[in-house]
Order: structure tokens, then C-alpha cells, then sequence
């Protein structure tokens, strides 16, 4: 058992568990678009579309251009097609349905007031006619949203800002009993479990809630590859009484084995032998909300890469830009995006180019050129345009030419 791993094996371990550097031929059907889900174990939902819906981006940061309707159709279709659910994996999730029963207990802390927003759970306690009364909608019409029960308080925004409907809804889907049928536009559409989900997942029988745990975490050390209890924690955001309880009893099982990595403060623990690639060859943009990155203090160790989403953050105090894809570049996270889909101009607008030290060569700069063509096509945007003065950005624009 290898007990020590160098920074460069740990980042290596890290891209390869996450599924860079694998290779891809051929058209993507279902069965890798699921496998590569399956690796990953969560696709974060989001709802900024300033480029593309995020859920749809780490899919093509690994596997290139693919259909977007095979994940719509593994997300929300109906019958043998579907093979994902909606729930609070790690914040709003596509998840693998495998991972449904791991999760009932997180539903049963809601149904009880624990493990969901204050006001929720509050909400949940002193509301339960409406809530049933809501529920009983939707057993009468079929999946519904939010918008046919309820309507927003005028000039309000945010969770305050929901109708009381919403609210409704939402503590029934974190305590599952309704989920997600589907989407109208980026609207959820909630219905019965019994109505979505495969009858034969649905009579499972319950996991014990320490046993979920424990396959959480292992879950996530597989698809994490090396990682500190926090990070095995924040990748399906368990409690830290709970994941440091459940850690102890999978080292002491053999499950999870402890490594240092250099640098680290904290241990790390992998599953099994690390297998640590020669090399990972990859070049991505990846999403703000990508897996890889989830843990910005776990970005910071592997990549020496400061990442800050900076789309709430007033314009005049924008470091980056508004909505910034950070560029893997084989082993480094070399370079930040602004990037804009302008759909109406049929444009891939590039807003600014940060490039980290020491810097991308004429190499790393055409596969940068590469994956914003790509990307474009893609996204069926006609042209790329530069908006950006930088040094940088006059370097990029000679290989978009």
C-alpha cells in the first residue's frame, strides 16, 4: 500500500477518477452518456444559462460533443429511457437511480425537520394542511409545477419570494413524497414517485441510514480518487458528525485506506491501491459548477487555482468576469473564461482570457482555440468572438483564425 502520494499523483488520480484523459470514439449513445454519470456519481443542476444549463457541461468536458436530448431523455423521459432522478445530492442533482435508496434517509430527516433549510423545515411543521392539500393535487392531476398552484409575491425574488404552493412542494420533494416527472422550460414538474420511478427501485428495501452513508462516501472517494474527509463530506454534503463517524468505520473495515499527500495538512484517503496514471492528456472547459471543482479548497491543493464564482458580485468588483469556465490543460487548470453564448446573434462571446502562470504555450493555446470551436458547434453558434484586449486573448485570436 502506497502511504505517501506527490502532488503530481494526486492531481493525476484525481483527473483520471473523474474521467479526463479516457478515451472516446465514436458517437456518445446512452450507455456512455450513463457510465459516465454513473463515474461521477452527480451532475450538479443550476439554473444560470449564460452559456448552456450547467448539468449539460461536464457530459461534453469529457466526452465531447453529444446529443443533449440522451441526457434530457435519461433525466426526465418516461419508462426503461430514464435512468436518473432529482434529489439533493450534492445542491439540486441528476443523480443515478442506484443512488434513490442512499437517499431515503435524507428524506426522512426532512419529513422530521432535520437536514433541510430552517425555514422549510419550520414551514413543513406548521403547514401541513396546505401541504396536504397541495399533495392531493397532484395524486388528482399529474405532475404539475409550482406556477399552476401558486404565483410569486409581486416584486420579490428568492426563497421569501416563493407562493406558498412552491414552499409546499418543496418540502414534499425533500421528503419524498413526490419528484421530479420533468421539466417545462427549467420549471420543475412534480408528481408521485410511484408514477416516475421504476416500481421495482421504489419496493428496495430501506437502507440503514449509517449503511447509506457509508456508500455515499465511498461513492464519492471513488469518483473524488484522493481526498480529505472534507472533501468525501462535501461531495453529497453530509453532516461532518455523520461522515467523520462513517469514516472511521470504513477504515476499520478496510474500505477506504488512509495516504498523505504532499502538502496537505489534512490525511487523505483513496479506495484501495491508487492506480496512478503516467500522465492525463486532456484539455476541458469545465463548468463553474463541474465536480473536479466543486471544493474550491480542494481546487486550491490540486491546482494551486484561486476559484470564486463572481456572478453575484457587483460588476465594478469582478475579478474574472461574470459567469468563468476555468481551461484544463493535461495535469493544470492553465486559464479562466468569461464566455457568453448570444444565441440571438448566433455568437460564442469570449469576454475576457485570464491566463495562469507560467503561462500556456502555442500548444495549449490551439487546444484552447479547439475546445471554444467545439463548443460553439456544440452550442450551434455560428462564430466566436473575441472581446477581449489582452495579451493573451491576441495570442488565442491567431489560432481561431
Amino acid at each position: 500500500m502506497t502511504d505517501s502520494l506527490s502532488l503530481a499523483q494526486a492531481r493525476r488520480l484525481a483527473l483520471r477518477a473523474q474521467g479526463f484523459g479516457c478515451a472516446v470514439s465514436g458517437a456518445i449513445g446512452p450507455r456512455q452518456l450513463l457510465a459516465q454519470i454513473q463515474r461521477l456519481g452527480a451532475l450538479q443542476i443550476d439554473s444560470v444559462n449564460a452559456l448552456v444549463r450547467s448539468h449539460y457541461l461536464p457530459l461534453f468536458s469529457r466526452l465531447g460533443p453529444y446529443e443533449p436530448s440522451l441526457l434530457e431523455q435519461a433525466a426526465w423521459s418516461q419508462g426503461r429511457r430514464r435512468s436518473l432522478f432529482e434529489y439533493w445530492g450534492h445542491e439540486a442533482s441528476l443523480l443515478p437511480l442506484s443512488c434513490y435508496p442512499l437517499l431515503r434517509w435524507r428524506m426522512q430527516r426532512a419529513r422530521s425537520g432535520e437536514g433541510i433549510y430552517r425555514q422549510l423545515a419550520h414551514f413543513g411543521r406548521e403547514q401541513q394542511p396546505l401541504i396536504r392539500q397541495v399533495l392531493r393535487s397532484v395524486c388528482e392531476q399529474g405532475a404539475l409545477g409550482a406556477g399552476s398552484l401558486g404565483k410569486r409575491a409581486a416584486g420579490s425574488s428568492g426563497w421569501w419570494g416563493w407562493s406558498a404552493e412552491k414552499h409546499a412542494l418543496e418540502w414534499l420533494f425533500a421528503a419524498g413524497e413526490v419528484t421530479v416527472a420533468g421539466r417545462r422550460g427549467f420549471e420543475r414538474l412534480y408528481d408521485l414517485p410511484e408514477r416516475v420511478l421504476p416500481v421495482a427501485l421504489l419496493r428496495v428495501a430501506e437502507v440503514p441510514e449509517a449503511e447509506a452513508q457509508r456508500q455515499l462516501l465511498l461513492r464519492a472517494a471513488q469518483a473524488l480518487g484522493v481526498a480529505t474527509e472534507k472533501d468525501l463530506r462535501d461531495y453529497y454534503r453530509l453532516d461532518a458528525a455523520d461522515s467523520q463517524a462513517r469514516l472511521a468505520e470504513l477504515l476499520e473495515a478496510g474500505e477506504l485506506q488512509r495516504v498523505q499527500v504532499q502538502g496537505w495538512t489534512q490525511p487523505a484517503y483513496c479506495r484501495g491501491t491508487p492506480k496512478i496514471p503516467r500522465r492525463i492528456e486532456a484539455s476541458a472547459l469545465l463548468s463553474p459548477f463541474d465536480s473536479l471543482i466543486w471544493e474550491r479548497a480542494r481546487t486550491e491543493r490540486l491546482f494551486d487555482f484561486r476559484y470564486r464564482l463572481e456572478i453575484y458580485t457587483p460588476q465594478h468588483n469582478r475579478v474574472y468576469g461574470y459567469y468563468v469556465l476555468p481551461f484544463l490543460h493535461h495535469e493544470r487548470l492553465a486559464a479562466r473564461l468569461d464566455l457568453r453564448a448570444e444565441r440571438a446573434q448566433q455568437c460564442l462571446a469570449v469576454h475576457a482570457v485570464h491566463v495562469e502562470a507560467p503561462g500556456l504555450d502555442d500548444e495549449g493555446l490551439a487546444a484552447l482555440a479547439r475546445n471554444l470551436q467545439a463548443l460553439a458547434t456544440w452550442l450551434g453558434l455560428r462564430q466566436i468572438k473575441l472581446n477581449c484586449q489582452s495579451v493573451a486573448a491576441a495570442r488565442l485570436r491567431s489560432h481561431l483564425a
